[in-house]
């Protein structure tokens, strides 16, 4: 091989194409506009209040005891013992926490890990839009291609309180959204951003989808996003996929100690699914992080423990029940008319009537998120984001505000929505 010549000059960088389309996501282009311009944030979706002393306690408590060295990688023992004696009532079984459950890198990594544990090249995975923005990503990753079915939202009647179960799955366009390449199927309840928790009904009929395919083609999976099980209102059932005739052999179901006890920086999730699925996932994990924090794997453990005992779960619903409802007055009161959720802790409002200058390089919802922030200073996220790019006109007219935060800033938020009514 010949001797470089002076000067070098290195050839200029390509990225792998897997990650060629990405860009940066719309919660740090929003959160940094909300600090740069000194607004209210009620766009990304972490609480910005104190989380439960019993929790936070059980963390000072497992690094104290010098739990901070590596543990198993399917998750620490302690914790993956507890969420099986907490879930496997839920689930209707026995479950075996060293080969049915694996703890994860928050929700997330158990969506990516998950993902690369099933899905081959060339494979399709079915989503719904709205969907969380990190699900089509990990099916490209994975050399997957997504399939986008939109929930459709409801019509805007005048003097009408829509609620989240009035978006509906139309089921013969989510089974025609099925072929010989589908290997897997995402579904998130409670949803967000809508708020939707599917009824017990509508998970029939896709579980009905999924098996009569599986009988004909490569088996389909359901991953199940349940991050915000707790989080819900009103009495609507929380259903389980894997509770469903059939469906346990076919589900993967992720849950989140970010959301269940208000720790998102702790980034401690989990998945729970039959032997040979959670082997397949581990597998994947444990080229990822190999494993996750010890001490806040320890403390979660505890917390669950806790807080059964403390009916803290209950307290939880009641808690962002009552927020939701004072965000929900303060947007009504501005004239920002709005879907009700039954889960999550978002609210989509519509945003029509607001008189915004258009700009035609963006989507309309983002254009109108940007002036939410500079002309009356509360952060809102553009839902078109959470769409395909040939589906992203269906939700030009709203925007997603979060209500995790504390009353005061709420109630902060609700004093300058006042200045929509002037500028409407």
């Amino acid at each position: 091989m010949p001797a470089v010549t002076a000067p070098y000059k290195a050839p200029p960088f390509e990225p792998a194409h897997r990650v060629t389309g990405f860009g940066a996501t719309v919660f740090a282009e929003f959160t940094a506009l909300a600090n740069e311009r000194g607004a209210i944030n009620l766009g990304q979706g972490f609480p910005n209040f104190a989380a439960p002393d019993f929790i936070k306690q059980a963390g000072q408590d497992a690094i104290a005891q010098d739990l901070n060295q590596y543990t198993r990688s399917g998750g620490h023992q302690e914790l993956v013992e507890a969420l099986a004696e907490f879930y496997g009532p839920l689930f209707g079984r026995t479950l075996n926490p060293m080969t049915e459950v694996v703890t994860t890198v928050g929700a997330t990594e158990g969506i990516f890990a998950s993902v690369q544990a099933v899905v081959n090249p060339g494979d399709e995975v079915i989503m719904m839009e709205p969907f969380y923005d990190s699900y089509p990503a990990c099916a490209v990753m994975a050399g997957g291609t997504p399939v986008y079915v939109p929930l459709e939202s409801p019509e805007r009647t005048p003097g009408r309180t829509l609620t989240a179960a009035d978006w509906k799955l139309d089921m013969d366009r989510l089974a025609d959204a099925f072929s010989e390449r589908t290997r897997m199927l995402i579904i998130n309840t409670p949803h967000n951003p809508v708020g939707k928790m599917f009824s017990r009904e509508e998970l029939e009929q896709i579980a009905d989808i999924v098996q009569r395919h599986s009988q004909s083609h490569q088996p389909v999976y359901v991953l199940c996003d349940e991050a915000y099980e707790w989080i819900t209102y009103d009495g609507v059932e929380h259903v389980r996929m894997a509770t469903l005739p059939g469906m346990w052999e076919h589900t993967i179901t992720l849950g989140s100690s970010g959301k269940t006890f208000s720790v998102t920086g702790w980034k401690i999730g989990w998945a729970i699914a039959p032997p040979e699925i959670v082997h397949a996932i581990l597998m994947a994990h444990q080229w990822i992080p190999f494993t996750i924090s010890t001490p806040f794997q320890e403390a979660v453990a505890t917390g669950f423990r806790v807080a059964r005992e403390q009916g803290y779960f209950e307290w939880l619903g009641e808690m962002y029940q009552a927020k939701r409802d004072r965000l929900l007055g303060y947007l009504e009161a501005a004239g920002l008319s709005s879907c009700v959720p039954h889960g999550s802790y978002f609210i989509l409002s519509d945003t029509s009537h607001l008189n915004v200058p258009p700009n035609p390089s963006e989507p309309r919802d983002v254009t109108v998120c940007r002036w939410l922030t500079g002309e009356i200073g509360v952060v809102a996220i553009p839902p078109s984001a959470f769409y395909s790019d040939n589906n992203r006109h269906l939700v030009a007219d709203l925007a997603r505000f979060t209500f995790c935060k504390t009353d005061e800033t709420l109630d902060q938020a609700g004093e300058r929505f006042q200045a929509l009514t002037r500028k409407a």
